[in-house]
């Protein structure tokens, strides 16, 4: 059961305030209320019809609007020294999707904390997944999306495998755009970086015993971004994991569910103590076969052959990934999608990561044993022809022939 409340809020707007039975306590959607105690009945708060809510849903969505197409001017932050760190934004996306499985339209609330029943599933349970993209801008002003259905068609999958209904592509990309517009301002110059777009599919809703949770949120948070490693496009030193491992067969190595991320913290924390960049994970059965790196793919080059581990239950589909296979093959490169031994990596010409926060970092070294194998001085020539090449096409700096980019307008 749900009532609806209109508060003023602190910005001059009414954010509507609803009563759940789910969890018996009245949940904030638009501003900072804190606890059902904190709720007097006094000239200020008004109990409203559903008619009333809408109305007033409306009138702040126009306010909203009107305030985002005013904000388009850049923010006002050093461009030159972003890392890959969360600096908060304007506007944030939420959709929900209750018993049905179907999703609202969903709407756009200003970024910051949201409430959550304690016995939500992804609190509980791990319910849920995320997916990275970023937007670019380019020098004409016009913002760029790359590849966003991919992302979109991904997230389906694994919530497939995660038991949660997805939103359709066509609202994945829909609010993706939306976020991005609504934060137009913190989209970074030309050359100065990017805006990670950051989509979450989790079970929100109260489960106690094991089970699917009974309602679902979509939500889509922005930040402008530098370079994942603090090399940049600098090689990157990795240490070979042989003991933690990332994913089993059968398990969910396969799609970007969140305990994925949360299992490489331990062997991650370890080599970066040890002055590592990050850690390349081996299959758990023969402990002897290439997997990837703890959020990034691996691809090995030798003799003009580049080979990258085969997708097959274990391994992300990366995007970025894909993009690389497409790219290096449409430039004439043999790339081959198969079981790559740790023996092959230690006698590769040049190794390199791929990742959507990455896009493309060459390896310096391998650590594999004790044993330490150093790839040439600076970055790869494959290493660089492709991250040029794919970057280009990411920025709208070269023609897009395979019609990846999308504008946002």
């Amino acid at each position: 059961m749900e009532f609806g409340l209109v508060l003023p809020s602190s910005r001059g707007d009414f954010a509507p305030l609803l009563y759940s039975s789910n969890c018996h306590a009245f949940v904030n959607h638009g501003s900072r209320f804190r606890s059902p105690s904190c709720i007097k009945v006094q000239n200020q708060l008004h109990f409203m019809s559903s008619a009333a809510l809408m109305g007033s849903n409306a009138r702040c969505e126009a306010s909203r609007t009107s305030t985002i197409q005013e904000a388009s001017e850049l923010a006002d932050i050093n461009w030159d020294n972003l890392g890959f760190g969360l600096v908060p934004t304007d506007y944030m996306y939420i959709a929900k999707s209750p018993r049905d499985g179907v999703f609202t339209e969903g709407g756009l609330q200003r970024f910051g904390p949201i409430q959550m029943c304690p016995s939500a599933g992804i609190l509980n349970y791990g319910q849920g997944l995320f997916e990275g993209l970023k937007a670019y801008r380019k020098e004409d002003g016009s913002i760029l999306l790359f590849r966003p259905e991919e992302n979109a068609w991904r997230m389906r999958t694994g919530a497939e495998r995660m038991c949660m209904p997805s939103p359709t592509v066509e609202h994945f990309v829909d609010a993706v755009k939306k976020t991005v517009l609504a934060n137009k301002r913190w989209v970074p110059p030309p050359g100065k970086g990017s805006l990670y777009i950051r989509p979450l599919l989790m079970g929100s809703g109260a489960v106690l015993g094991l089970a699917p949770a009974p309602e679902y949120t979509f939500l889509i948070f922005v930040s402008p971004v530098g370079n994942y490693f603090k090399e940049g496009l600098a090689p990157i030193n990795l240490i070979v994991e042989n003991e933690f491992h990332r994913a089993i067969p059968g398990g969910t190595g396969g799609v970007k569910t969140i305990g994925n991320y949360a299992a490489v913290l331990k062997a991650q924390s370890i080599a970066k103590a040890k002055g590592y960049s990050d850690v390349l994970y081996l299959d758990s059965v023969h402990k002897k076969y290439l997997e990837e790196v703890s959020s990034c793919n691996v691809f090995v080059v030798k003799d003009k052959v580049i080979s990258t581990p085969a997708i097959k239950g274990t391994i992300l589909p990366g995007i970025t990934r894909k993009s690389i296979i497409e790219v290096a093959q449409s430039q004439g490169f043999q790339v081959e999608e198969r079981l790559v031994a740790i023996d092959e990596l230690l006698e590769a010409d040049e190794v390199f990561c791929t990742g959507t926060a990455v896009v493309v970092s060459p390896v310096g070294s391998i650590t594999y044993l004790g044993k330490r194998v150093e790839y040439g001085d600076g970055v790869g020539i494959v290493s660089q022809q492709l991250y040029s090449a794919l970057t280009s096409l990411q920025m709208g700096l070269s023609e897009d022939k395979s019609c990846w980019t999308v504008v946002v307008d």
